[in-house]
């Protein structure tokens, strides 16, 4: 684990491959399955993530939102097979990512082993009024959401 400031990143070795690991995180309605906060409720019918620039919605939950809300996923890195990541914005800014970041990096230690790292930033977040909730997620629940990327990818 190693975090500053502004950013947690969390590593471990799952027993898959970096292909199988990838698909999984490109495809929105399985991202509950290996959400670690708890806040992921549903993706609203997205599409498989295909490169920077798409976006996609997740339905969500949480007592610091004041119940249900939606985020809009703008997707900034995309390396197949390899990276993965993208910056949320609240619906009422939709285009207008907050600053905070999701990048899943995954390096391929052999066919069926691959060391994935998720990294939380939140180093370009400006808005005097989310600063104060950050880091809203924790390293261990960062550690949760990888043991349950490692679950659901070998239950398709």
């Amino acid at each position: 684990m190693t975090t500053t400031e502004t950013s947690i990143t969390v590593s471990r070795v799952i027993d898959a491959s970096a292909k199988d690991i990838f698909d999984l995180l490109t495809l929105p309605r399985r991202h509950q399955e290996f959400d670690g906060s708890g806040f992921v409720r549903a993706d609203e019918k997205s599409q498989r993530i295909q490169g920077v620039g798409d976006v996609f919605v997740m339905n969500m939950e949480g007592e610091h939102m004041g119940g249900e809300y939606r985020m809009y996923n703008h997707v900034t890195a995309y390396d197949e097979n390899k990276m993965v990541g993208w910056k949320p914005a609240q619906e009422e800014s939709k285009d207008e990512p907050g600053g905070w970041e999701w990048l899943y990096t995954l390096k391929a230690e052999d066919a069926d082993h691959t060391e994935v790292s998720l990294t939380y930033d939140w180093s370009k977040v400006t808005d005097p009024k989310l600063l104060p909730i950050f880091p809203l997620v924790s390293a261990d629940q960062l550690d949760e959401s990888l043991n349950l990327l490692a679950a659901a990818v070998t239950n398709p």
